[in-house]
């Protein structure tokens, strides 16, 4: 059996900095409220499988925030330089042709018509996440999709953070034991910090963590209950262009139990799936 390594996206590179960048310097793009860009993005060691990822794609990103919709999301062409390990295949070389990722919330706030705030907490969200790998066949195709509640914080500074919590129902995994049912839950926090200005750019530092426990997939040889994906960013954005390198730690990685050997049918391997990745992106914002 096959199980697909899954690729990360830009990891809101520009999400939150766009819209600064925007209101100092007025710069023209196809939608004032919309906001996209095209990125190349090259990976490292991920660990989102049982066998270490290493890639060169292609990717669309947008973020968007207007009255009672907050947007986030992107979708990747995996594998479309044809750089990169065994464990990499993509749109033409028979592996999965789109890997994507939706984060859509909607403010329970402003959709009532009721201030919902209190203390730290500024607005109330129904909040989504949403995994897609389209893959060629039920070995390298998954279908996740997490639903809650979120919420920005006030931090009383211009530290953005925003908290959301999950309940999941897993469809497709890659054949794996959990497919169809309801199984455990995510907790994801997210956070930027704008640092200084350099070389005529805004440098940020932009980061989040899913924490995912309550699994039924631990009862399944080899697999965990829990896992945790935690990203830090250094984002250098200008009007139309941003570069950003990425330090992503993974603690069982796609609910892989760490130090097992497995066999796949080409030879026994270590499973590594707690350790670091790392990304570079470069990306055009239109």
């Amino acid at each position: 059996m096959k199980f697909k390594a899954l690729i990360a996206g830009a990891l809101l590179a520009s999400s939150w900095t766009g819209a600064a960048q925007a209101a100092d310097s007025d710069p023209q793009y196809l939608s004032d409220w919309w906001h996209q860009s095209v990125n190349v993005v090259g990976s490292t060691h991920t660990r989102f499988g049982p066998q270490f990822n290493n890639d060169v794609y292609l990717e669309y990103e947008a973020f968007a925030k207007k009255d009672w919709f907050d947007f986030y999301g992107y979708a990747d062409l995996t594998n479309f330089f044809g750089v990169g390990n065994s464990n990499a295949n993509g749109i033409f070389d028979h592996g999965s042709p789109l890997f994507m990722e939706i984060e859509p919330r909607f403010s329970i706030d402003k959709l009532t018509g009721t201030s919902l705030a209190f203390g730290p907490f500024k607005e109330w969200y129904f909040a989504n996440n949403y995994i897609y790998d389209m893959g060629r066949n039920a070995s390298q195709r998954q279908n996740t999709w997490y639903m809650g509640l979120g919420t920005d914080i006030d931090t009383h500074s211009d530290i953005g953070l925003s908290l959301n919590v999950y309940a999941k129902y897993q469809w497709q995994n890659y054949e794996a034991a959990n497919e169809n049912s309801w199984d455990g839950y995510r907790f994801k926090v997210k956070y930027f910090v704008p640092i200084t200005d350099l070389w005529g750019g805004k440098l940020s530092y932009i980061g989040f963590t899913n924490f995912d426990w309550g699994s039924d997939l631990g009862d399944a040889s080899g697999r965990t209950s829990n896992s945790i994906a935690s990203s830090h960013i250094l984002s250098l954005n200008y009007d139309h262009w941003h570069v950003s390198t990425v330090a992503r730690y993974f603690h069982n990685g796609g609910q892989w139990a760490d130090g097992q050997e497995l066999d796949f049918g080409n030879g026994p391997f270590e499973v590594k799936s707690t350790g670091w990745g790392y990304y570079l992106v470069v990306g055009y914002n239109f």
